[in-house]
């Protein structure tokens, strides 16, 4: 230990958490901390993320000495909140961060959090130029960044388990009372967490935005999905079902045709992004589909639901603490190593490849074309999405070539056969999986 402590002598270590809370963060910061405290790091922890810093205040920080976080890491929610503030807007905010950080006397940084937390970690880095060396541990219950192996962001495990169990229940409710739910579950550009629920619940159907290859969807397409599996539920002789729908579905949307909604605003985040949770999907969902019923003279019940605020600050399962402890740990042992790759002297991401602790350039994680991070997103071409769509209840292109499942969906629409495929078949026959 006293060959570690000399490592991090009169050095000073900050920790911050950016971003939406997620399960595991208090794990992380506990990891980080103690790992720092016993290599001889003065560790502070930054309060609301980069907030604080881009205003140029030193006040809003804690020490965290290893009896402040030692048990901490089962606990839910960030004990240094978090915030989705942007040092990155503008060049005089990035300067500011960057100055308040060395006025702090911090020499390391470890930040926590997801894509835009790490695109503004990497420029933090960028623009002290080896003045303050940053580890960046990536979180997201939307497990959308791009990590070697499949490893999933943390967070998401434990917000697909809390998620599941709230579905079940949800389901429950619906068989007894005979109506649908239509369950919209966080996700901003991937369906990982919305598919995860939903296939480990054996909901009626998953939508997630990685099914349709274009660009912008409309409304209207949507609501075909929702509508249409409906029918088929009610053709097999049920008029209760479940559907979740990745929130990453309004991402997709047309913004000018969701500010049209009305009670609907369209809002951006510092980074750019449509603040999804002030777009009330599923209700929006609920009406539109409820409306089509409607005017056939038929009507549904649904009930609209959105799961993500629940989720984010859960206790964290067993995975996400172990997960998280590793990371952590990783986290500071790489500020303490010299790097053996040019691209890593500013600082890095941390992860687990094999149960090997690997870190990435942050340049790696860049999407070439936006200069943003990359995100991964569902693909809908392997066996682990095939498997999902197999068992779930929507209508397919072969129902529409199977004549008797073809009459008994148009008498439930109240439609002709005709009618039926030429209001269903453009949108069932237009996702990526019909065209594979």
């Amino acid at each position: 230990m006293a060959a570690q402590t000399a490592q991090g002598q009169g050095k000073r270590l900050g920790i911050l958490v950016g971003g939406g809370p997620a399960p595991g963060i208090n794990s992380a910061i506990s990891a980080a901390a103690i790992e720092a405290n016993n290599a001889g790091f003065d560790v502070i922890g930054i309060y609301d993320g980069f907030e604080h810093l881009i205003k140029g205040r030193t006040d809003q920080v804690r020490p965290l000495k290893i009896a402040d976080v030692s048990r901490i890491h089962f606990q839910g929610g960030s004990i240094l909140r978090t915030s989705r503030a942007n040092p990155t807007k503008k060049p005089e905010d990035l300067q500011r961060t960057v100055e308040t950080l060395q006025k702090l006397g911090i020499t390391h940084l470890v930040t926590i959090g997801g894509d835009d937390t790490a695109f503004g970690a990497f420029e933090v880095a960028k623009a002290a130029a080896g003045a303050v060396r940053v580890a960046h541990v990536p979180k997201t219950i939307d497990n959308d960044l791009p990590l070697p192996g499949g490893m999933p962001t943390f967070g998401f495990e434990t917000a697909r388990h809390v998620g599941t169990q709230l579905v079940l229940n949800l389901m429950e409710d619906s068989r007894t009372t005979n109506r649908w739910f239509f369950v919209v579950v966080m996700g901003r550009k991937a369906g990982h967490l919305a598919l995860g629920i939903g296939k480990a619940a054996g909901a009626t159907l998953t939508v997630i935005p990685e099914e349709f290859p274009k660009e912008r969807l409309t409304l209207d397409e949507v609501c075909t999905v929702l509508e249409g599996a409906i029918l088929k539920r009610r053709a097999m002789g049920r008029r209760d079902g479940l559907a979740v729908i990745a929130e990453g579905i309004g991402e997709k949307l047309d913004p000018e045709e969701l500010a049209k909604i009305p009670g609907v605003e369209v809002e951006y985040d510092p980074y750019g992004h449509i603040r999804l949770g002030e777009i009330p999907l599923a209700t929006i969902l609920k009406r539109e589909v409820q409306r089509r019923f409607a005017e056939r003279g038929d009507k549904v019940g649904i009930v609209g639901v959105t799961l993500g605020y629940e989720l984010r600050c859960a206790q964290p399962i067993p995975f996400d603490i172990d997960y998280t402890r590793t990371l952590g740990y990783g986290a500071v042992r790489f500020l303490l190593s010299e790097p053996d790759d040019e691209r890593l002297r500013y600082g890095g991401l941390v992860c687990l490849e094999g149960g090997h602790l690997k870190v990435l350039p942050f340049d790696e994680l860049r999407d070439p074309e936006t200069g943003r991070t990359r995100i991964r997103t569902v693909d809908v071409t392997s066996e682990y999405y095939r498997v999902a769509r197999q068992y779930m209840i929507r209508l397919e292109p072969q129902d529409l070539e199977n004549e008797e499942m073809k009459r008994k969906l148009a008498e439930a629409a109240k439609l002709t056969p005709e009618e039926l495929e030429r209001r269903f078949a453009p949108v069932v026959r237009g996702t990526a999986v019909a065209q594979a």
